[in-house]
């Protein structure tokens, strides 16, 4: 946690560094958001994200903002690709070190400052319904998603 000087902010804590894999994706265009949990953040998982969004959006090519995570260059993540279902996506890799320019970003910070920042969780459930609320609200508030995300005039 941080705090301004002389106003430090005390927040307990159970012992353990829980945490709640989730996939997303933003469309900038119309402020639709896609979450996926998973119980970890691997190659599989990653590929079970990439079909809910091709179900979600069955008759659109969706063009992915990325990272250069390990997942996202997995050879089951290239097979993927390069069969049928992935002629639906084309992913466009970020520089190193340059979470700025991918949308995505912007939201996980609106995450982390409503959720998690200097708040106690008592358990990974307890998280986790804290980010289930936060994904309904989310849902339902596209405009708020794309001024977060820097997509409105």
């Amino acid at each position: 946690t941080w705090a301004e000087v002389g106003n430090q902010k005390h927040v307990p804590s159970y012992g353990h560094h829980a945490h709640v894999s989730i996939f997303g994706a933003v469309d900038v265009q119309q402020g639709d958001v896609v979450f996926h949990r998973a119980s970890s953040a691997n190659a599989e998982t990653f590929l079970d994200f990439l079909r809910r969004l091709k179900e979600k959006y069955a008759d659109r090519f969706l063009v992915l903002v990325l990272d250069n995570a390990r997942i996202h260059h997995a050879k089951m993540v290239q097979a993927f690709l390069d069969g049928e279902e992935g002629a639906a996506f084309h992913f466009i890799f970020l520089p190193p070190y340059s979470p700025q320019l991918n949308p995505i970003e912007r939201l996980w910070k609106w995450l982390k400052d409503e959720v998690i920042a200097n708040v106690f969780h008592k358990d990974q459930n307890d998280i986790a319904q804290s980010i289930t609320r936060f994904e309904q609200y989310v849902l339902q508030h596209q405009d708020e998603v794309l001024r977060r995300i820097g997509c409105t005039a």
